[in-house]
Order: structure tokens, then sequence, then C-alpha cells
């Protein structure tokens, strides 16, 4: 399986980038695509694409493998070898996750964590020395249910989000408008404290801080941004992802930080937009900078670019990548007029 090709001349920002797209496949989607792009993010290549893995929806990277969901009624996760010399990744093993719809991971600290939407339960794997996968070592269970019947009937583990410093893994509950942190340790992740959020929220990503003691969960079902400190777990502050005065549907799905820690940005499916805040450089607290219109139809995961210049967002309902460069002033987001077309991408991770 060929997926990632090493390139000499795009290992820096000067020299170009390089992307995986994680999707959807009910659409004829090869699976996990890689890009190579340029400096301006001007000529997107299609290098590679896998071909046989089922709703690679998240990725994962660490240590030169690249660990994905198969986001299905009997899910999975598995681990690809990247081949340095024959740019090819080869399958090195798959796990079962014990439940349904698997929709994000994460891997360090010498383990691999996977959270199941429909299943109500996250799993924790050993990784072994070469990269694969070990024997499940976790299967932890949440139960209880929210104000929105319709979406949180029961437990729906969304994220489970590894703190910077790969001690705490925080785990984002929509079912149960709950954060649950875990203690990470060498016998595997223990359960520390339950971050209660507002009732009929729906937390669905966390983003953290680097420098200050806060995290970022973007809450799908009310639209709505909590600050949370990491140092007692209180709620600091709540603050809309949309335009005042908006009306009509919309939902939150994914948030990130500048790599400056300056400016943060969330994802607003359905009336499509990112939504962008200015950082309090003291207590962390959100200040609203701007929207800007998706450039597609049900934005999901973005990221941005390492050196902070661009930020490239997936839209899953018009198949297509929007490439946006990003102004480090004023945390304001342009589109470039560059996209890639892939069917229904969920998930951009750069290399």
């Amino acid at each position: 399986m060929s997926i990632l090709l090493t390139l000499p001349g795009c290992t820096n920002a000067q020299e170009g980038y390089k992307i995986l797209i994680g999707t959807y496949t009910q659409k004829g989607s090869d699976g996990i695509y890689y890009y190579q792009l340029d400096a301006a993010m001007k000529k997107p290549v299609k290098v590679s694409s896998s071909k046989g893995v089922k709703n690679p929806s998240f990725l994962a990277v660490e240590g030169g493998v690249v660990y994905t969901v198969n986001e299905e009624e009997q899910g999975k996760v598995q681990a690809y070898r990247l081949n340095q010399k024959s740019g090819a990744f080869k399958l090195i093993n798959e796990q079962e996750t014990g439940g349904a719809h698997p929709c994000h991971i994460s891997a360090g600290s010498g383990l691999l964590f996977a959270g199941n939407y429909s299943g109500g339960n996250l799993v924790v794997y050993p990784l072994e020395k070469d990269g694969s996968v070990g024997i499940r070592s976790q299967l932890i269970a949440n139960s209880g249910s929210g104000p929105v019947t319709s979406r949180q009937e029961k437990s729906h583990v969304h994220s489970v989000n590894i703190s910077p410093d790969g001690e705490s893994l925080w785990v984002a509950d929509l079912g149960t408008d709950e954060v649950l942190v875990f203690t990470i340790g060498s016998q595997g992740i223990h359960e520390k404290s339950r971050i209660r959020i507002t009732p009929g929220a729906g937390p669905r990503h966390i983003a953290f801080h680097a420098t200050l003691p806060v995290a970022y969960v973007i809450n799908e079902l009310n639209n709505m941004m909590s600050v949370i400190s990491t140092d007692d777990f209180s709620t600091l502050q709540e603050i809309s992802t949309l335009p005042e005065g908006f009306e009509g549907t919309s939902f939150c799905a994914d948030v990130h930080l500048s790599p400056d820690g300056k400016f943060l940005y969330g994802s607003n499916r359905y009336s499509d937009s990112i939504v962008s805040f200015k950082v309090d450089e003291k207590s962390g607290k959100l200040s609203l900078a701007g929207h800007v219109p998706a450039g597609g139809k049900v934005p999901r995961n973005f990221a941005v670019s390492p050196d902070g210049k661009y930020v490239l967002v997936a839209n899953q309902d018009s198949d297509n990548v929007v490439v946006f460069e990003r102004d480090a002033e004023t945390g304001l987001l342009h589109k470039t007029g560059t996209e890639i077309k892939v069917s229904m991408p969920v998930c951009v991770k750069f290399l």
C-alpha cells in the first residue's frame, strides 16, 4: 500500500508542505491521501492514496507510523509503516476497538487511544517497539445522558486528547456533557476528574494552550467554546462560535490554536464558517476576531500549518480541502484560491 513518499526538498516550509487527508469512503474515496504542496500553497500534487481502508476518518502520526481508525460498526485501528526508501506505507497490523464507529485517535506516551462514538467507550493500546498496535489493555465505558434526547440518549465519546506534557488524557463525551480527565501512567490510564460542561452543550474536540494552563473545548450542540482551567478544571469562560444575531442550523466541529498561541479557531458546520478568536496572553480567555466562509459545505477537521502561515479546512459535503492564508497579526483568514478535490475529506494532518 502506497500512501506517502519521502520527497527530497519538502522537509521545511520554505521548500513546501506535506499533508495526509483522512476521508469517508462511501462515495468512492481511496481512503488516505497524501499531497505535496509548494511553499506558496499554489500547486497541490497528489502523490499517492491508499486502497482498501474503510472510513479512515481520523489519523495520528507517531514515530514515523500512521495510525488510523476505521469508522465502522465493527471498529478498528490500523498501523502503517513508512518505508523511507521506497516511499510506501505497509500495513503493520490492526486491532478491534471494542466499540462501534471510532471517530478519533491519538498517540503518545507509548500508548494509542481511540474513542468509539456509538460505542460510548474509549480504548487503550500499548504501542510496540516496531510501531505495531499491541493487544488492547483497557476498554473504559462511560454512562449517562444529556437533555438533547435526539443526540444525548447515552454516552458518545467524540475525542481523545493528550495534554502537551503527555501526562493526561482528556476525553470529550458529547452524550453526557462531560470531559473526563485521566492520568497517563506506565500501566495505562486512571480517571482523575470529571469536568461538567453546560447541559446540552455536547463537547466534541479539545485544544490545549502550549504555555497557559487552559484548554479549549468546542461544543457541537450549543455552538459554544468553553475555556477550562487545567489547574483546577473550572470553567473560565463560554463564548459563542457564531456571529451575533445568527439564526439557523449550525453545529461545531473542530478546534485548533495558532502555533504562537495568540489565536484560536473553530469550525461551524451547516452555517459553514471558521471562527477566529484572539487569546488573552495572560488569562487565555477569548475575544471574537471574526468569521470567514469555509469555502465549502460542512467543514470538519482543519489544520494550521506548523509555521502558522496557512489553515487547511476539510469540507466533507463539498468534497474539497480549502487553503486559507493566516494573518499573524489579526488572526484572520483569507482564501488563497487553492483547493484540493477529495471525496468526503474529514481530517488533515501536516507531516
